[in-house]
């Protein structure tokens, strides 16, 4: 598919005027562009100031007329001082984000040739920081003179690379970009202000898949979704955000989902189905709790990242999606992919760009200002301003930051317990009586579930009283371990494989079963028992 030229430049009060015949004897960059006979330019975005109105619509009437099969539109473009760089920057930056860029089907350039040299640098910025997705067009005049002659024309395609120096023009437009992956909050801890920029960098510069880890609630489906729009504002993706919780799927639906199906694949399958990667074509998708995926659809999933191809259920026939992967875990994949759990060759290849998020625990000084956005968003949400009272506010925020909180659920118990108190907040008011209440409730919120039942009583249901009475500390730990392992397996020989991952593979007979079994036989215990009784 051939994609259409489309040039965006300004107009050339001096360089394009001229109204008599005589203009045809002159070289004019902007009517240059249509009078190259084996370059066709389809569209023509014209800025230009009112002012010369008359200018602009000749020059338009002039390239209709050498080139019909160009559209030209005329885009007024007002700027009071055209040499002031805030003013031209602000004015072609706003164009650009409001401009509806189709990458896909067109291709840019951007005419540097026209307009004040401050005009020409927005230009240039614009492109460089893919505001504008395209290259850079620069025409020169022919070395004679002569009617007709268009003269020459040069692409160039930027690599960043090579342009430390004006990179750091786009210090704003970095800082910008680094607040809206934030959510706007005013963050503090130095070690997740570094990972979101180098976050920043990869989002706007890779499609490569990025892989964020970090305990449940600290905030990977919310940063996923605002990469996705970042990259949506530089026109890097024109397609959806496609989200889904790898840990809902289970057996053909798992990958009929994903990947689709065709009618009569499987019982149910009563017409064909897309699938999530599909629809997440030239667009992300964010593959949550990835480590739940089975090895099945961990292959399939692997094709279709390395060959943007895969084969929906019940197809003879591979379909195509361009996405970009961005997978989310709160598991350690390495672990997972030591025992078998995960594919080593899927794991290496959404592991270019690894980031774990911090928990709320492990960023007190983030708290107070995750505190007040809340308080914003709750406002926003509920039309009712809450505010703290200053020692109301002092009494929370000393409890929260110490060890006594632990934000288990990270920024949802946050969330919970900001709502709760703006609800019951009389006045607008947040009290210190109800952040007392308040604290109560976390408090109970983190209290272990064992402390209303000990551990050693449950454990001590399952042993003998003798055997109970004679048991180490140290047994009765090693013991409860055990006891939690097998609850927590399908079968003997999985629980086996699990407590036995290392000294197994050190063993020419390999008996999981049997060694696990005759372990709880030592305090007259049986997996029978053991599963019986959770």
């Amino acid at each position: 598919m051939t994609k259409k030229k489309v040039v965006v430049g300004f107009m050339g009060t001096q360089l394009d005027s001229g109204q008599g015949a005589g203009r045809w004897e002159k070289w004019r960059p902007t009517v240059s562009l249509v009078q190259h006979e084996d370059t066709l330019i389809d569209r023509l975005e014209l800025l230009y100031p009112t002012r010369h109105q008359a200018l602009a619509q000749i020059l338009a009437s002039d390239i209709v007329n050498v080139s019909p099969d160009t559209v030209v539109n005329l885009v007024p473009m007002d700027v009071a001082d055209p040499w002031d760089f805030g003013e031209m920057y602000a004015a072609l930056y706003d164009w650009a984000r409001s401009y509806r860029f189709d990458p896909i089907h067109e291709q840019y350039w951007a005419h540097i040739t026209t307009g004040t040299h401050v005009a020409q640098i927005c230009m240039f910025l614009m492109v460089e920081s893919r505001f504008i997705p395209g290259v850079l067009l620069q025409t020169a005049p022919p070395k004679k003179q002569q009617r007709g002659d268009p003269g020459s024309y040069t692409l160039i395609d930027l690599d960043l690379s090579r342009y430390d120096v004006l990179a750091r023009r786009f210090d704003q437009a970095h800082a910008e970009a680094l607040e809206f992956l934030k959510s706007g909050i005013a963050t503090r801890n130095k070690r997740f202000n570094a990972l979101i920029e180098e976050i920043e960098r990869v989002a706007v510069r890779s499609r490569a898949p990025v892989l964020l880890t970090g305990p449940t609630g600290a905030g990977k489906s919310h940063l996923a979704r605002r990469m996705f729009e970042l990259k949506k504002s530089r026109h890097q993706v024109q397609g959806d955000f496609v989200e889904v919780n790898c840990a809902t799927l289970r057996g053909d639906g798992a990958a009929s989902t994903l990947f689709g199906h065709k009618k009569g694949a499987f019982t149910g399958a009563a017409v064909d189905r897309a699938g999530l990667l599909r629809t997440a074509h030239q667009g992300v998708l964010f593959l949550d709790e990835i480590g739940e995926l089975g090895l099945d659809e961990q292959a399939m999933l692997l094709k279709a990242v390395e060959e943007k191809r895969f084969l929906p259920m019940g197809s003879d026939r591979e379909v195509s999606s361009d996405f970009q992967l961005i997978a989310g875990t709160n598991r350690d994949l390495r672990i997972d992919v030591a025992r078998g759990r995960f594919r080593e060759d899927l794991f290496a290849r959404i592991n270019l760009w690894s980031y774990t998020l911090p928990g709320l625990a492990q960023r007190p000084e983030d708290i107070e200002p995750n505190v007040e956005h809340l308080l914003v968003r709750v406002a926003a949400e509920s039309g009712r301003a809450v505010r703290f009272n200053a020692e109301a506010k002092a009494k929370y925020l000393e409890f929260a930051r110490s060890k006594e909180a632990l934000w288990s659920g990270n920024f949802r118990d946050l969330m919970a317990s900001v709502t709760r108190m703006a609800t019951l907040a009389d006045g607008g008011r947040i009290s210190v009586d109800l952040v007392g209440a308040e604290i109560q409730r976390l408090q109970w919120l983190w209290q272990p579930a064992g402390d209303a039942e000990p551990s050693e009583d449950r454990l001590d249901d399952l042993l003998s009283d003798q055997v109970a009475k004679d048991l180490d500390l140290f047994d009765r730990l090693q013991l409860e371990a055990v006891v939690r392992m097998c609850r927590g397996e399908a079968t003997l020989s999985d629980a086996g494989r699990r407590l036995f991952d290392r000294s197994r593979l050190q063993r020419t007979v390999i008996n999981d079963a049997d060694r696990l079994r005759k372990y709880l036989l030592k305090f007259g215990l049986s997996w029978e028992e053991v599963r019986s009784r959770e």
